[in-house]
């Protein structure tokens, strides 16, 4: 079992270059509700993902499914508008194939931003953004399983950092100065699509998390095993509590996701004009 198919990788990378000319130097992935920040994007070139040879396709209703690229404040930046999970049947390796493509292109770092659940009640609740600064891996499979790419990164890859602390301090100054409140906490990883039960969201927070949801991990992993500096955000959608666990709908998640939209946008756009990469 290979990590990665590098024959479909170069196919890809030609199609995007034959295509796409310049270097984008930041990589950006678009979670739930969160999809307009693209339109802050000045596009220079936009491909839908089922055009792209080799590309998997979002089945998620709310996930447009298009590579933007364009500039972003002063960066030249490549975004995601629409991500894969696992839950739609997808392998670690085809999740992650995009991040792989953005290393060839040219991509130092990514911005992920993601809708997750609460279940660190007591600091945490719903509308609330959260800077990601850990994560719990409880996917049942890892994007680096299999034969390593010692091009792309070593077999046993550091994770005593993840998530760049210059970034997450910029943010954090950031969003002070933008008057936008926002937390830090630990971010855990599950399969899905289905939403937790109540000793499932007690799990999570008994084991050290502070939310719950179905993505992120993967791209991060690849991320930094290819040494690509990483920024992850997430907007508090709904609320995982123990005893008292209320219905929630896609469609409540999508509305809340999209009312914070605008300060993460904010955050997000500043960090990026800000950083030296």
């Amino acid at each position: 079992m290979m990590n990665v198919n590098l024959e479909h990788l170069k196919e890809t990378y030609d199609y995007i270059r034959n295509r796409y000319k310049d270097e984008p130097e930041i990589g950006i992935v678009l979670g739930t509700g969160l999809g307009k920040l693209a339109e802050s994007i000045q596009e220079e070139r936009s491909l839908k993902y089922s055009l792209i040879p080799h590309f998997p396709i979002s089945t998620v209703e709310s996930h447009f499914g298009r590579l933007i690229f364009g500039t972003l404040g002063n960066k030249k930046v490549v975004a995601m508008q629409g991500r894969f999970h696992y839950y739609e049947g997808y392998t670690m390796q085809q999740i992650t194939y995009p991040i792989r493509l953005m290393k060839l292109l040219g991509v130092k770092a990514l911005f992920v931003s993601n809708a997750s659940g609460a279940v660190n009640l007591d600091k945490l609740k719903t509308g609330d953004i959260m800077i990601i600064n850990d994560h719990i891996n409880l996917l049942p499979d890892n994007p680096l399983r299999g034969q390593n790419v010692d091009a792309f990164g070593p077999r046993f890859p550091d994770m005593s950092q993840p998530y760049d602390l210059e970034f997450i301090e910029k943010a954090k100054r950031i969003a002070k100065e933008e008057n936008i409140d926002v937390k830090e906490g630990i971010y855990a990883a599950v399969m899905g699509p289905n939403l937790e039960t109540k000793a499932e969201y007690n799990y999570v927070r008994i084991i050290g998390s502070d939310v719950v949801g179905m993505s992120t991990v993967p791209e991060v992993l690849v991320a930094r095993h290819m040494n690509m500096r990483v920024f992850a955000i997430s907007v508090i959608t709904d609320e995982g509590h123990p005893v008292n666990l209320k219905p929630v709908n896609l469609e409540e998640i999508i509305q809340v996701a999209e009312s914070k939209e605008p300060y993460m946008t904010k955050i997000m756009q500043r960090l990026i004009e800000e950083i030296d990469l």
